[in-house]
């Protein structure tokens, strides 16, 4: 059993896999301060409720964009499932070919998001991740990442709105049932979800200017589902796209390892 983490700045995405099917998923907060020992308890409770055996774990691969917890899970990995990490970053062998300028620069969920992109919908693509930032990754029809664009996230402009202003509140995102609102909360979920959607449709024009009308769109990341709804160029959603590339990833690196 495989077990692939996608380690981002506000939450870790936990998904167990048997070859290529994904059997369970999880959403953890990201706790910077949190012991090796803390992260092996929390994966052993949350493997018996799922009915599975923790003991079946032969593997784990994890991409990170939060460099101080590393060290953090490759000790958890060791200790408690008795297997070395692997961490996929540029020298990885990923199946695409990077063509950003330092590639140390991207962030190794983007360029999983490259990987299942390209592998599950062929090129060109783009995948759009609704996570504490939006990233557009665009990848060529010949397996290339060529970079992409990062945006605000929903999240920070939500506690931006909040936290810099003297008078708004705190709202949840949601569609707001008409784009004129008629209150305080009204108003600001219309100002964010319209704006949300405007700026990831205005971006997206552009690069489908340079990309081509047959580049395919994906949408992954905890707002998918609301904004599909609402864009006009995103209508596929792909909620495991993330975890299903770390698990691409580490087939590979699996078959190059094996003896011939």
């Amino acid at each position: 059993m495989l077990l692939a983490l996608d380690a981002g700045n506000s939450n870790i995405t936990i998904g167990a896999f048997e070859g290529r099917q994904l059997v369970c998923q999880w959403r953890l907060r990201t706790v910077h301060d949190q012991t090796a020992d803390e992260w092996g308890i929390l994966l052993h409770n949350l493997f018996s409720p799922a009915g599975l055996d923790i003991g079946r774990v032969d593997g784990m691969i994890i991409s990170s964009v939060v460099p101080p917890i590393n060290s953090t899970l490759a000790f958890m990995a060791e200790r408690y499932f008795h297997t070395k990490a692997m961490f996929v970053g540029p020298r990885t062998d990923l199946g695409i070919a990077i063509k950003y300028d330092n590639p140390y620069e991207v962030g190794a969920d983007r360029l999983v998001n490259g990987v299942a992109g390209f592998y599950k919908y062929g090129g060109p693509c783009v995948v759009v991740d609704l996570g504490t930032t939006i990233n557009f990754d665009v990848i060529s029809k010949d397996a290339e990442y060529l970079g992409g664009a990062i945006a605000v996230g929903i999240g920070i402009a939500i506690d931006a709105l909040f936290s810099k202003t003297a008078r708004l509140p705190l709202v949840d995102f949601r569609p707001p049932k008409n784009v004129i609102g008629t209150n305080t909360v009204a108003s600001m979920q219309s100002g964010l979800y319209y704006g949300a959607i405007g700026m990831i449709d205005g971006i997206l024009e552009r690069i489908l200017e340079k990309m081509g009308p047959d580049t395919m769109l994906v949408a992954t990341g905890g707002q998918a589902h609301m904004i599909v709804t609402g864009s006009r160029y995103l209508k596929t959603v792909d909620e495991h796209l993330t975890l299903e590339g770390l698990a691409m990833i580490w087939e590979r690196n699996l078959a190059a390892r094996a003896p011939r």
